[in-house]
């Protein structure tokens, strides 16, 4: 696929900019153990995380990846998932290395960006506040800004009218299948990170256009073909 460099690009956000595992984890554990279950390890929240967070609590309770709750059990334990992550959302999440490095390049060449998360609006302001990272966006679309989360492309499609682009002039960068399966289905290229949560399966199977170790990497990416067509 070739393209110019990019007028705006869309960015996810867990696993993509922030490690959030860690208080999603205690969110998680919080859950469980007022339901009198046993807690859950980090890793298995990282294998979890992806989807938003009923399909974090459903995976919670079942232990598995697409087996349903029971629906008792899952209307009790949401609020308490909600509750507890509105009240903590960020104590221990972090910005991933060279974040603010790649950032920073992107808008020094006067590239517009939008975050777009499946995590609710309300748990999503708060921590772009905190690390510091909100004013860097022109725009964020949350999981409950339209009507559909990635994999479905709406969020990204609603980025393509607020900025009155085409798809062929934006970009993606996420960390997993459902970034991957969003971006194609908008008509954007994607780049994926290698750090982030894609389930325990490594994000090249999900075939993006091509999967960086850091931020840093945007820069060479882009300036080695800076006065020719991108390809990526």
């Amino acid at each position: 696929m070739k393209l110019d460099l990019p007028e705006v690009v869309f960015i996810d956000l867990d696993g993509t900019l922030v490690d959030s595992v860690p208080d999603l984890t205690h969110a998680t554990n919080h859950m469980l153990s007022s339901l009198g279950l046993a807690k859950a390890s980090e890793n298995d929240v990282r294998s979890w995380v992806g989807n938003g967070i009923p399909r974090l609590v459903e995976r919670a309770l079942t232990g598995d990846m697409k087996q349903k709750a029971d629906v008792g059990l899952f209307e009790k334990a949401l609020p308490l998932f909600l509750d507890y992550y509105q009240q903590f959302p960020c104590e221990k999440s972090q910005v991933y290395p060279d974040v603010f490095k790649g950032l920073n390049w992107l808008k020094d060449k006067q590239i517009k960006l939008a975050c777009v998360t499946n995590k609710d609006e309300t748990f999503t302001l708060p921590l772009l506040e905190k690390l510091g990272l909100k004013d860097y966006f022109d725009l964020v679309v949350c999981g409950d800004t339209t009507p559909h989360k990635k994999p479905h492309p709406a969020p990204l499609l609603y980025g393509v009218d607020y900025f009155r682009i085409t798809p062929e002039k934006a970009l993606m960068i996420g960390d997993s299948v459902n970034d991957v399966k969003a971006a194609n289905a908008a008509g954007f290229a994607i780049i994926c990170v290698s750090y982030g949560y894609n389930h325990g399966q490594p994000i090249s199977a999900a075939a993006p256009d091509t999967v960086i170790d850091t931020f840093a990497e945007l820069e060479s990416l882009f300036l080695e073909r800076s006065n020719e067509t991108v390809r990526i």
